[in-house]
């Protein structure tokens, strides 16, 4: 249907997260806007153009809304040029162009989610303090500045809201603590420093709602009697930087921020803390000796931070999902928050879903939901039709999850069971062409090189375990080295001074309490089943798909393959360093990898 000149209202809305940008959606937006000037109705048609912010469904980006009377129409994998199709055909003349509309796969990548969180992220530009008000934005610190503080806890506390952080401590919990503790100085904290390998959950939202995040921290800082408040954010995010800063200059505009908030007797005002990028400094008592300008390593925690924490006050610090959900809670209430989720794990949690998937992206769920449901339903499952092995959660401290358990609710409590954690969020899916003695090592390496080094089980424990690793998987580990791996996982586990290196040791135990053939394989065997660990394979030619392309001798460098040409080739293996370069690049499939 063509629309109607006099009445026709449209709003086109252009992913403009981090993964959109890199998509081009910079240019896909501006190709929108010139598009839109250009058309001879422009004065008859009442347009907005903007940016909004991830829209979950990475893999399809760019991803754009056409919204012409409320007739919403997403388009997938959106370019300049397309863009221009898009205006001259669907908003000028009613055409949507069905070839490159979303299809069944985006769908079902959203049927099972709920959008507490996300669901602001595609509807407001980022970058606009009235959209968000619009949607009610503020009406929560609004209403809860009229409320006593302990009646705040206590709604909190009735919701059955836990950390979204890592450790899942009940926040209203945490809340009183800090409340109650003696100080005239108290401070809230934003740890928004996320450092897991493939996590982007929080990044998003301060992306995409930094005034979510601001919101929830007026209320806490209310609830708690702080007047100060941080945000302790990696200065590696530019994009969520920047926007942090627009929304804090905006609220303070408004004032939301600053003295007399919303005419009440109650001053506060948040500043941003840039991070180094330590991923030690996510750790509550490091986060806060960094801000105070000192190195980022933890304290002992027989004071509770709650207690003394920033600056030797009372302080409380809760993750950025944990701050943006506060809102919702006020606006809807703590029994229906309460109603979302299982028996002990209430609301939604947020994954940044990579890895073997086909639908890579930013997910919102109830909590209890399967891991099946995630993987299959919402991530579409497995690419080329590959078995999965394992999916791994809780970042480089999670454990590795096996293919057994996915039909097991993921909430605290039960991840804890199977050896794993919720951690900020992170799930990484593996297929079965993954060595998991490989992606044990590469955890304990990430935290080895991640540890502040301060206290010696975790500085040289990982040192130890990355070095055991390192044999196995270069062909010179010994049934001696899985004693002593387990020895020292129970180790750090006991008497690391800080939650990495008491973390750190689950990639290792749960690869070897599910995957311990592979450890057996590497070291009995000498082979790695996944035919990823480069020192135990080996490459051969097979001489009866071998064309003589001369293709694979002309690739290596080492000058290991002979032959002559439409003959079939040879490899030394003397001379070969096991690179990979024939077997890649052989269109025949004459390379053999074992």
């Amino acid at each position: 249907m063509k629309p109607s000149d006099h009445q026709e209202q449209i709003v086109i809305s252009v992913c403009a997260g981090t993964g959109g940008l890199a998509a081009g959606g910079a240019q896909v937006l501006a190709s929108f806007k010139s598009a839109l000037e250009a058309t001879e109705k422009k004065a008859l048609v009442e347009h907005r153009c903007r940016k909004v912010g991830c829209r979950g469904f990475c893999a399809k980006d760019v991803l754009v809304d056409v919204d012409i009377d409320g007739q919403v129409s997403t388009y997938q994998f959106v370019t300049p040029e397309k863009a221009v199709r898009i205006v001259n055909e669907h908003v000028m003349d009613g055409n949507p162009i069905a070839e490159w509309l979303v299809g069944e796969d985006y769908k079902k990548f959203h049927r099972l989610q709920k959008k507490l969180l996300l669901g602001h992220l595609g509807k407001i530009d980022p970058e606009s303090i009235e959209e968000y008000i619009e949607l009610g934005g503020y009406a929560s610190a609004r209403k809860a500045l009229t409320m006593v503080p302990e009646q705040i806890i206590e709604m909190i506390k009735d919701s059955g809201l836990r950390g979204r952080g890592g450790g899942g401590f009940p926040t209203g919990v945490k809340w009183e603590s800090c409340r109650n503790a003696r100080g005239k100085v108290k401070y809230v904290l934003c740890n928004a420093d996320e450092g897991d390998p493939g996590a982007f959950m929080d990044r998003s939202i301060i992306e995409g709602n930094a005034h979510a995040v601001i919101e929830g921290m007026i209320i806490g800082a209310y609830a708690i009697g702080a007047l100060e408040g941080y945000v302790y954010i990696r200065a590696e995010y530019p994009l969520a930087v920047e926007r942090l800063r627009l929304a804090l200059a905006d609220a303070r505009k408004n004032g939301f921020l600053g003295e007399g908030i919303f005419g009440q007797d109650f001053d506060f005002d948040i500043q941003i803390f840039l991070g180094a990028g330590a991923f030690v400094c996510g750790e509550s008592t490091a986060l806060m000796t960094s801000i105070e300008d000192k190195a980022g390593e933890p304290r002992p925690k027989y004071v509770h931070t709650t207690d003394r924490g920033l600056r030797g006050a009372p302080s409380n610090l809760n993750n950025v999902e944990t701050w943006a959900t506060i809102p919702i809670i006020i606006e809807k209430g703590a029994a229906w928050f309460a109603g979302i989720g299982s028996e002990k794990s209430k609301g939604t949690k947020i994954f940044s879903l990579v890895g073997n998937i086909n639908n890579t992206g930013l997910v919102e769920v109830p909590m209890g939901i399967s891991l099946r449901e995630i993987i299959f339903e919402i991530g579409g499952g497995i690419p080329g039709g590959k078995r999965l092995k394992a999916v791994q959660t809780g970042g480089p401290s999670g454990g590795c999850i096996p293919e057994e358990f996915l039909d097991m609710p993921v909430d605290f409590e039960n991840l804890a069971k199977v050896g794993s954690i919720m951690g900020s969020g992170g799930m990484i899916v593996m297929d079965e062409d993954t060595c998991m003695v490989d992606v044990a090592k590469y955890f304990i390496e990430f935290c080895l090189e991640e540890s502040c080094g301060q206290c010696a089980p975790c500085r040289e424990g990982l040192a130890h375990m990355a070095r055991f690793l390192r044999d196995i998987t270069e062909g010179r580990g010994s049934e001696n080295h899985l004693g002593m791996l387990e020895e020292l996982c129970h180790l750090l586990v006991d008497t690391s001074l800080c939650g990495l290196g008491k973390s750190a040791p689950n990639p290792v135990l749960s690869t070897l309490r599910y995957f311990r053939g592979e450890y057996m394989a590497h070291i009995r065997e000498k082979r790695c089943p996944a035919k990823v660990c480069k020192a135990l394979l080996t490459y051969t030619i097979d001489p009866s798909k071998c064309t003589g392309c001369t293709v694979c001798r002309l690739n290596c460098s080492v000058g290991a393959i002979s032959g002559e040409k439409k003959m079939p080739h040879h490899i030394n293996q003397m001379v070969c360093i096991k690179c990979g370069l024939c077997f890649d690049g052989c269109k025949f499939e004459a390379i053999q990898k074992e």
